[in-house]
């Protein structure tokens, strides 16, 4: 793939989210689906990566890249993850007029939902990846309640599942 190719892939993907993670099922209909440079755990491992990394977690875009392409990937990568930044100025100031229209509420509140739909549709492939033991479920189930129930920071509840697992291996052993 060249790194023209592979940069408006990964722009279209982040113009396309609100949040890092939201432009997860794009990469992968774009990378492991069709083009089939990219691996379910490759791309397991860039969110992995990015999540364990402070910054944004879009972050997993450059490490996308350079699993696609090397150094070179990576910068590409790290490219179409700025690009938005610069764009949005523009486009907020120009809606920043029209704030109060329903529609625009409407279409915000549309294009949220969807965001959250295209994730879900994007993390059941990567779980049914990641999720090989009644172990692994158990520790995902009990995350996704505790994330849910309380207000604990996402970083105490993925340290805890770690050490969780680690424990569990360890007896397995």
């Amino acid at each position: 793939m060249n790194l023209l190719t592979l940069y408006l892939l990964l722009l279209k993907a982040t113009l396309t989210s609100f949040s890092g993670l939201s432009s997860l099922p794009v990469v992968h209909r774009d990378l492991v689906v069709e083009r089939k440079v990219l691996s379910e755990r490759q791309l397991n491992t860039s969110v992995a990566m990015a999540r364990a990394t402070p910054g944004p977690l879009g972050l997993y875009v450059v490490c996308v890249g350079y699993f696609v392409r090397g150094y070179a990937g990576a910068v590409m990568g790290g490219l179409a993850m700025i690009t938005p930044a610069f764009l949005i100025i523009p486009l907020l100031r120009f809606l920043g007029r029209r704030k109060d229209d329903p529609r625009l509420q409407g279409a915000i509140r549309a294009v949220t939902l969807a965001a959250a739909g295209l994730m879900l549709a994007a993390s059941m492939p990567l779980a049914r990846d990641a999720i090989t033991s009644p172990w692994l479920a158990a520790i995902a189930l009990a995350s996704c309640v505790v994330l849910v129930v309380t207000r604990l920071d996402t970083l105490w509840v993925v340290a805890c599942a770690a050490l969780v697992g680690l424990v569990i291996r360890a007896m397995d052993s």
